[in-house]
């Protein structure tokens, strides 16, 4: 599935279930990614919905009293990765629930996970 095509996909989702039941939950819809300088694949969010996919402390201090330059957490990615441990790459899981994780902020979209053209080394 492609980002563009995950992003309608995880929104789709998120209303179908809070229409459901009345809960509130966050979507995470996720493919496994290869990355440039590591060996290996790891899971990575496409689409996200009702949660921010970044948490971003630049400007906030450290444990040290450090004020944190380049600090930008990408959470989905992160949640994406725990659930493909449970879901196991060939075992044909289509989704796990991920309970305990509180998500501060406002919500974000996938998006906001693709570093800008004048960022990006490899465009």
């Amino acid at each position: 599935m492609s980002e563009a095509a995950a992003a309608p996909a995880g929104r789709e989702l998120f209303t179908r279930v809070a229409r459901k039941d009345g809960r509130s939950v966050a979507v995470i819809v996720s493919d496994t990614f290869g990355r440039a300088w590591r060996i290996g694949i790891q899971n990575v969010a496409l689409g996200v919905a009702g949660m921010p996919p970044v948490i971003d402390y630049r400007g906030k201090d450290d444990d040290f009293g450090r004020t944190m330059m380049g600090t930008v957490v990408a959470v989905a990615d992160e949640l994406a990765g725990a659930a493909e441990l449970v879901m196991n790459k060939t075992d044909r899981v289509p989704a796990v629930v991920i309970r305990g994780y509180r998500a501060a902020g406002e919500p974000g979209t996938g998006r906001q996970l693709v570093r800008p053209a004048e960022e990006d080394m490899f465009r």
